[in-house]
Protein backbone atom coordinates (compact mmCIF):
# COMPACT_ATOMS: atom_id res chain seq x y z
CA UNK A 1 0.00 0.00 0.00
CA UNK A 2 2.86 2.63 0.96
CA UNK A 3 4.35 1.88 -2.38
CA UNK A 4 1.55 2.56 -4.63
CA UNK A 5 0.87 5.51 -2.55
CA UNK A 6 4.48 6.82 -3.33
CA UNK A 7 3.75 6.07 -7.12
CA UNK A 8 0.28 7.56 -7.05
CA UNK A 9 1.97 10.75 -5.45
CA UNK A 10 4.84 10.23 -7.83
CA UNK A 11 2.24 10.67 -10.91
CA UNK A 12 0.18 13.83 -9.14
CA UNK A 13 3.71 15.95 -8.19
CA UNK A 14 4.78 15.27 -11.98
CA UNK A 15 1.41 16.15 -13.52
CA UNK A 16 1.48 19.26 -11.69
CA UNK A 17 5.00 20.05 -12.88
CA UNK A 18 3.44 19.66 -16.54
CA UNK A 19 0.23 21.16 -16.68
CA UNK A 20 1.19 24.14 -14.06
CA UNK A 21 4.35 24.48 -15.82
CA UNK A 22 6.70 27.19 -15.12
CA UNK A 23 7.57 30.20 -17.28
CA UNK A 24 10.55 31.38 -16.08
CA UNK A 25 10.89 34.25 -18.06
CA UNK A 26 7.74 35.56 -16.19
CA UNK A 27 7.45 35.69 -12.19
CA UNK A 28 6.30 38.97 -12.03
CA UNK A 29 3.53 38.04 -9.46
CA UNK A 30 2.61 39.04 -6.32
CA UNK A 31 1.50 34.98 -5.81
CA UNK A 32 3.82 32.06 -6.03
CA UNK A 33 3.31 29.58 -7.96
CA UNK A 34 3.56 27.26 -4.92
CA UNK A 35 2.34 28.12 -1.23
CA UNK A 36 3.40 24.45 -0.22
CA UNK A 37 7.27 25.19 -0.73
CA UNK A 38 6.89 23.11 -3.95
CA UNK A 39 5.60 19.80 -2.12
CA UNK A 40 3.16 19.32 -4.67
CA UNK A 41 4.88 19.64 -7.32
CA UNK A 42 8.11 17.48 -6.15
CA UNK A 43 10.89 17.59 -3.68
CA UNK A 44 11.25 21.32 -1.81
CA UNK A 45 14.38 22.59 -2.65
CA UNK A 46 15.46 22.74 0.81
CA UNK A 47 14.88 18.92 1.44
CA UNK A 48 16.93 18.00 -1.46
CA UNK A 49 20.00 20.32 0.24
CA UNK A 50 19.19 18.86 3.66
CA UNK A 51 19.11 14.93 2.01
CA UNK A 52 22.69 15.55 0.52
CA UNK A 53 24.21 16.80 3.60
CA UNK A 54 22.89 13.69 5.67
CA UNK A 55 23.73 11.59 2.81
CA UNK A 56 27.54 12.87 2.98
CA UNK A 57 27.52 12.65 6.83
CA UNK A 58 25.57 8.79 7.03
CA UNK A 59 28.64 7.44 8.61
CA UNK A 60 27.93 9.41 11.54
CA UNK A 61 24.11 8.47 11.65
CA UNK A 62 25.04 4.63 13.58
CA UNK A 63 24.62 3.39 17.26
CA UNK A 64 21.98 5.30 19.28
CA UNK A 65 20.00 7.58 16.77
CA UNK A 66 17.63 10.45 18.27
CA UNK A 67 15.45 11.95 15.57
CA UNK A 68 12.67 15.22 15.75
CA UNK A 69 9.45 14.51 15.29
CA UNK A 70 10.20 10.63 12.94
CA UNK A 71 12.93 8.70 12.25
CA UNK A 72 12.64 8.84 8.49
CA UNK A 73 16.26 10.36 7.91
CA UNK A 74 17.77 7.60 10.30
CA UNK A 75 16.10 5.06 7.99
CA UNK A 76 17.15 6.43 5.01
CA UNK A 77 20.96 7.15 5.79
CA UNK A 78 21.27 5.29 9.37
CA UNK A 79 24.39 2.63 9.16
CA UNK A 80 24.60 -0.05 12.13
CA UNK A 81 21.35 1.61 13.67
CA UNK A 82 21.32 -0.20 17.34
CA UNK A 83 18.43 1.93 19.09
CA UNK A 84 16.01 4.68 17.80
CA UNK A 85 14.62 7.61 20.07
CA UNK A 86 12.26 9.69 18.41
CA UNK A 87 11.79 13.25 20.08
CA UNK A 88 9.12 15.19 20.50
CA UNK A 89 7.58 18.17 21.90
CA UNK A 90 3.75 16.87 22.81
CA UNK A 91 2.32 13.33 23.39
CA UNK A 92 -0.10 13.68 20.25
CA UNK A 93 2.89 11.76 18.13
CA UNK A 94 2.28 7.89 18.87
CA UNK A 95 5.87 7.00 17.51
CA UNK A 96 7.52 9.21 19.97
CA UNK A 97 9.78 7.62 22.26
CA UNK A 98 10.71 10.57 24.21
CA UNK A 99 8.09 13.74 24.88
CA UNK A 100 10.36 16.30 26.39
CA UNK A 101 11.32 19.79 25.03
CA UNK A 102 14.74 20.74 23.69
CA UNK A 103 14.75 23.92 26.18
CA UNK A 104 14.00 22.21 29.17
CA UNK A 105 17.05 19.87 30.56
CA UNK A 106 14.79 18.15 32.69
CA UNK A 107 12.45 16.35 30.32
CA UNK A 108 15.35 14.78 28.17
CA UNK A 109 17.74 12.24 28.89
CA UNK A 110 21.25 12.74 29.40
CA UNK A 111 23.73 11.22 27.00
CA UNK A 112 22.30 8.45 25.18
CA UNK A 113 22.83 9.56 21.51
CA UNK A 114 25.50 8.48 19.00
CA UNK A 115 24.05 10.77 16.50
CA UNK A 116 21.21 13.33 17.10
CA UNK A 117 19.15 14.56 13.54
CA UNK A 118 17.60 18.06 14.16
CA UNK A 119 16.52 19.08 10.92
CA UNK A 120 14.81 22.30 10.09
CA UNK A 121 14.08 22.99 13.93
CA UNK A 122 15.68 25.72 15.56
CA UNK A 123 13.75 28.23 13.59
CA UNK A 124 10.39 26.94 15.25
CA UNK A 125 12.21 27.39 19.02
CA UNK A 126 12.58 30.67 20.44
CA UNK A 127 15.33 29.88 22.98
CA UNK A 128 17.63 28.54 19.87
CA UNK A 129 20.98 28.46 22.94
CA UNK A 130 18.99 26.32 25.39
CA UNK A 131 17.68 23.98 22.36
CA UNK A 132 21.15 23.49 21.32
CA UNK A 133 22.46 23.22 24.93
CA UNK A 134 19.79 20.27 24.69
CA UNK A 135 21.15 18.55 22.03
CA UNK A 136 24.44 18.74 23.74
CA UNK A 137 22.91 17.17 26.70
CA UNK A 138 21.58 14.28 25.23
CA UNK A 139 24.74 13.47 23.01
CA UNK A 140 27.22 11.21 24.26
CA UNK A 141 30.97 11.69 24.92
CA UNK A 142 31.97 11.81 21.03
CA UNK A 143 28.43 11.88 19.91
CA UNK A 144 27.33 13.46 16.34
CA UNK A 145 24.65 16.41 15.95
CA UNK A 146 23.78 16.58 12.32
CA UNK A 147 21.84 20.01 12.49
CA UNK A 148 19.83 21.94 9.35
CA UNK A 149 18.93 25.34 9.98
CA UNK A 150 16.97 27.56 7.22
CA UNK A 151 18.74 30.70 5.92
CA UNK A 152 16.56 31.77 3.28
CA UNK A 153 12.85 30.79 3.50
CA UNK A 154 8.79 31.22 3.29
CA UNK A 155 7.56 31.37 6.81
CA UNK A 156 5.79 27.90 7.51
CA UNK A 157 2.55 28.99 8.60
CA UNK A 158 1.55 25.35 9.72
CA UNK A 159 4.41 25.90 12.71
CA UNK A 160 3.67 29.57 13.26
CA UNK A 161 0.18 28.65 14.45
CA UNK A 162 1.10 25.95 16.49
CA UNK A 163 4.91 26.59 17.99
CA UNK A 164 5.84 29.74 16.32
CA UNK A 165 7.99 30.80 13.35
CA UNK A 166 10.88 32.80 14.88
CA UNK A 167 14.22 32.63 12.93
CA UNK A 168 16.13 32.42 9.91
CA UNK A 169 19.89 32.02 10.19
CA UNK A 170 23.49 32.90 8.71
CA UNK A 171 26.03 30.66 9.13
CA UNK A 172 27.88 33.47 11.18
CA UNK A 173 24.61 33.40 13.73
CA UNK A 174 24.51 29.91 13.60
CA UNK A 175 28.23 29.02 14.00
CA UNK A 176 28.78 31.78 17.23
CA UNK A 177 25.38 29.80 19.07
CA UNK A 178 26.97 26.56 18.17
CA UNK A 179 30.73 27.64 19.45
CA UNK A 180 29.19 28.90 22.24
CA UNK A 181 27.97 25.48 23.35
CA UNK A 182 30.40 23.09 21.28
CA UNK A 183 33.17 24.83 21.03
CA UNK A 184 34.35 25.96 17.90
CA UNK A 185 37.07 23.47 16.57
CA UNK A 186 34.44 20.88 17.09
CA UNK A 187 31.63 21.76 14.74
CA UNK A 188 31.63 22.26 10.75
CA UNK A 189 29.68 24.20 8.64
CA UNK A 190 28.23 24.49 4.84
CA UNK A 191 26.28 26.17 3.55
CA UNK A 192 24.32 25.80 0.04
CA UNK A 193 22.16 27.56 -2.22
CA UNK A 194 22.56 30.81 -5.00
CA UNK A 195 19.79 32.79 -6.00
CA UNK A 196 18.29 30.46 -8.56
CA UNK A 197 17.19 27.98 -5.72
CA UNK A 198 16.28 30.58 -3.56
CA UNK A 199 13.88 31.75 -5.85
CA UNK A 200 13.16 28.80 -6.47
CA UNK A 201 11.76 27.59 -2.81
CA UNK A 202 10.17 31.06 -2.47
CA UNK A 203 8.17 30.33 -5.55
CA UNK A 204 7.29 26.53 -4.70
CA UNK A 205 8.97 25.05 -7.48
CA UNK A 206 10.30 21.99 -6.79
CA UNK A 207 13.98 20.71 -6.84
CA UNK A 208 13.14 18.01 -10.21
CA UNK A 209 12.22 21.55 -12.58
CA UNK A 210 16.27 22.48 -11.46
CA UNK A 211 19.12 20.94 -13.22
CA UNK A 212 21.79 19.05 -10.99
CA UNK A 213 24.21 22.12 -11.98
CA UNK A 214 21.70 24.94 -10.68
CA UNK A 215 21.12 22.78 -7.34
CA UNK A 216 24.35 22.38 -6.55
CA UNK A 217 26.16 25.94 -7.67
CA UNK A 218 27.18 27.64 -4.19
CA UNK A 219 26.84 30.99 -3.59
CA UNK A 220 27.66 32.03 0.00
CA UNK A 221 25.46 35.40 -0.25
CA UNK A 222 22.45 32.74 -1.08
CA UNK A 223 21.91 30.28 1.88
CA UNK A 224 18.97 28.50 1.45
CA UNK A 225 20.01 26.10 4.31
CA UNK A 226 22.92 26.17 6.70
CA UNK A 227 24.32 22.83 8.02
CA UNK A 228 26.01 22.11 11.18
CA UNK A 229 28.09 18.93 12.01
CA UNK A 230 28.84 19.29 15.66
CA UNK A 231 30.82 16.78 17.80
CA UNK A 232 30.82 16.43 21.71
CA UNK A 233 34.02 16.93 23.20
Amino acid sequence: MKVLKKIILSLLRSCNRKIFSTNWKDLRNVRPVSQLFGVDRGQPVDRYYIEKFLNENKKYIQGTVVEIGDDTYARKYGMNITRQEILHLTSDNPRATIIGDLTNQKTLKNQIADCFICTQTLNFIYDVKSAIEGIYFMLKDKGCALVTVSGISQISRYDMERWGDFWRFTDKSISGIFSEVFGSENIQLHTYGNVLSSVALLEGISAEELSEDELLFNDNVYQVIIAVKAIKK
